[in-house]
């Protein structure tokens, strides 16, 4: 996609009205705040939620930050940067930043199975408002955000190949 393609998309912001110069190239690239790597470029970011087995309240503020230290050390193995964390007594919120070929579906796997192990071990008291040993419910919520509505992408798509 072309910068002319992404401007008149309506991508981040952009006003047809505007009269500043829109090919000042630093000011966009900045306004974007894009992520590259070898062969892409991209700006993937993510809101996980992950809640307790059966809603159990096992959540404190010394538990929530020993889970966001976990995830912050699992991260990085996974091209993964936590933007943002808290917590209510049953669940977490999570905003991080990923990329391309970040298998998320392994990534949660793995930070749930390791936050359970870990949390459960230092934090002995959990185990007794959990059921059978199980820290996080089976299922996670993971939502895209940022970026373009779809209904705009959806009539960028549509205009594909006809004349302006």
């Amino acid at each position: 996609m072309k910068l002319k393609d992404i401007l008149e998309l309506g991508t981040y912001g952009y006003n047809p009205d505007c009269k500043v110069d829109i090919f000042d190239m630093a000011n966009f690239e900045k306004r974007l705040k894009l992520d590259t790597n070898a062969h892409s470029v991209f700006s993937l970011h993510y809101h996980l939620i992950l809640v307790v087995k059966y809603r159990r309240p096992v959540f404190t503020d010394e538990v929530s930050e020993r889970a966001k230290e976990i995830f912050e050390y699992i991260a990085p193995k996974y091209k993964i940067e936590l933007l943002e964390w808290n917590h209510d007594k049953d669940h977490v919120h999570i905003l991080f930043k990923g990329q391309p070929m970040t298998e998320m579906s392994k990534f949660i796997n793995a930070y749930k199975s390791a936050s359970s192990r870990l949390l459960k071990k230092e934090f002995p008291s959990i185990r007794q408002k959990l059921w059978k040993e199980m820290f996080w419910s089976q299922s996670f919520c993971l939502l895209s955000s940022g970026g373009t509505p779809i209904e705009i992408i959806r009539q960028y798509i549509e205009k594909q190949g006809q004349k302006k």
